[in-house]
């Protein structure tokens, strides 16, 4: 609507009353002077000053010494000096700028407000209060009908519990709704959250977070598509290419949906995380990779225990297997598979009812193996296409630079062992029981093999042992099972459902706009805290 068409509807500015007025003052002749107690109105607007020179033509007015406009019961606004176009219906006011609704304060130098729209714009570093939140900021806009601020240079909200900085923020003063655009950050005691799209509800301490969003806590670094946040539970969720990264123990959750709980007393948290869930820890140098449909973490740092659960499958350069879960415990060094377990190292397939990996916490490396109950280990011949085999009840194994080494089967052994000498050529195959078996093994091959009381047995030429014997009871060669990559831990549907989450993210990513700069607060914090490195 212009100017003119304004000014046509508008009325002329009524003077209410003074106790002293001039038509005829020589200051201001085109002016009529108003002072003492003046107060005047328009359409619905009453202000009142010391001093006024109200200039009729115009429908005009300049006022001075402790000047107030009131806008019913909704709009208060005090200041050294204002001035009020009746045609357009738009105010100025400075000194000591006071704006006051019933939801909060503006304290500022110099405003401008147009009623014809009920925005009011400042440009003079002002601070709001509102109730437990002040906001700080070198420019804004209040939007009246909507009781909301809008900042889009450096703002910062102040609360007990946080802080919040952005360079462009809504913030509705009735709600206490506060929508986030472009870098921004909110720092607190318990963590440090970056996102360049949020809403944060500063009343009940609710948040999304979406585009390049995190939550950082001392040891923790939680990432998603999309991040939920309860401040008063000190819960998170997290969807869509979610990673948690654990600074302290250099390990890295993914997955695409977790859940988060901290109890910040304890030092202690549990994450529930599924949908292509992979928990990666490092060992020396190489990393483990565990899959599950679900993983659960819990614990405190240094005591964190890990648990899979269905169709658990795990990776690492010298060593994979599949159970259908796991449970590993930091603190005692030992990682439990449990049902149907499957181990190979190297080209040794290991089986049995129970699996445990002892690890070393000083080293950080692996320390010992057990199977226990129907232990059965097969490896391929290094020539023919026979296997050597060996099974008993228990099977103990040691390790060195997290390489298998030594074993020990005990009680009830069998073996099948095809003997070679230095050129490969066959010797014969030795089949026989004793009561136990040590093999020392370099990589896929063993180096030698020992066998202890009530042994039976021979060696036989390869002719006279037939097909059928060269296999003991239960045996079961599951090569092409076997996990070869830390890719191959996940089944089909759920590379379908990353690649389905993936193809939408791209296409999302395509329609945001440019990001904005982020503000220096936030490159000096990243600065003075990269991101952690997890291989």
């Amino acid at each position: 609507m212009t100017a003119g068409a304004l000014a046509q509807k508008s009325s002329q500015i009524n003077v209410e009353y003074a106790d002293f007025s001039d038509v005829n003052q020589t200051e201001i002749p085109d002016a009529l002077l108003l002072r003492g107690n003046v107060r005047v109105s328009h359409e619905g607007v009453v202000f009142t000053c010391n001093k006024a020179y109200f200039f009729q033509k115009e429908n005009y007015i300049k006022a001075f010494g402790e000047v107030q406009m009131v806008q019913g019961d909704t709009l208060f606004l005090n200041s050294k000096y204002a001035e009020y176009n009746g045609k357009v219906k738009q105010a100025y006011a400075t000194g000591n700028v006071i704006m006051r609704s019933p939801e909060s304060t503006l304290v500022t130098d110099t405003i401008n407000f147009d009623r014809n729209v009920q925005e009011a714009f400042y440009n003079s570093y002002g601070t709001i209060t509102n109730k437990d939140n002040t906001l700080k900021s070198k420019s804004g806009r209040y939007y009246a009908k909507e009781k909301k601020f809008r900042f889009l240079t450096a703002v910062t909200i102040t609360n007990p519990k946080y802080t919040i900085k952005s360079n462009h923020l809504d913030y509705y003063t009735n709600s206490g709704h506060s929508y986030l655009f472009g870098p921004s950050t909110i720092t607190s005691k318990e963590n440090y959250i970056y996102t360049e799209k949020g809403f944060y509800d500063t009343k009940k301490n609710l948040a999304h977070f979406l585009r390049k969003s995190y939550i950082k806590y001392k040891d923790r670094r939680i990432e998603g598509d999309s991040l939920y946040y309860d401040r008063n539970r000190e819960y998170a969720s997290a969807t869509n290419n979610v990673k948690i990264t654990d600074s302290i123990n250099k390990g890295l959750i993914k997955g695409h949906y977790a859940e988060i709980y901290r109890n910040l007393k304890k030092q202690t948290d549990s994450i529930m995380i599924t949908k292509r869930a992979v928990a990666i820890t490092l060992v020396e140098k190489d990393s483990m990779y565990v899959h599950g449909k679900k993983m659960l973490i819990t614990g405190k740092a240094g005591e964190r225990i890990v648990r899979g659960f269905n169709n658990v499958r795990f990776y690492k350069t010298d060593m994979s297997g599949k159970c259908d879960s796991i449970h590993s415990d930091q603190k005692k060094a030992l990682t439990k598979l449990i049902g149907k377990p499957i181990l190979w190292n190297y080209e040794n397939q290991m089986t049995g009812d129970v699996m445990h990996l002892i690890g070393n916490n000083k080293t950080e490396k692996l320390d010992s193996l057990k199977v226990l109950n129907n232990a059965f280990i097969v490896s391929k011949d290094s020539v023919g296409t026979g296997y050597n085999q060996v099974k008993g009840q228990n099977l103990y194994g040691k390790f060195k630079d997290n390489k298998l080494y030594e074993v020990d089967v005990i009680k009830n052994t069998e073996v099948v062992y095809y003997m070679r000498n230095d050129q490969h050529e066959l010797i014969g195959i030795n089949k026989n029981v004793s009561s136990k078996i040590n093999m020392t093994l370099d990589k896929s091959t063993i180096d030698t093999i020992t066998f202890f009381n009530n042994v039976d047995g021979d060696i036989y030429p390869e002719k006279d042992l037939p097909e059928n014997a060269r296999k003991l009871r239960g045996f079961i060669w599951r090569g092409d099972e076997r996990i070869k990559s830390k890719d191959d831990i996940f089944p089909a549907e759920e590379n379908e459902l990353d690649a389905k989450i993936q193809a939408e993210r791209k296409a999302e990513m395509a329609k945001e706009d440019k990001p904005l700069e982020p503000r220096k607060e936030t490159l000096d914090y990243d600065k003075n805290n990269p991101k952690p490195v997890v291989k």
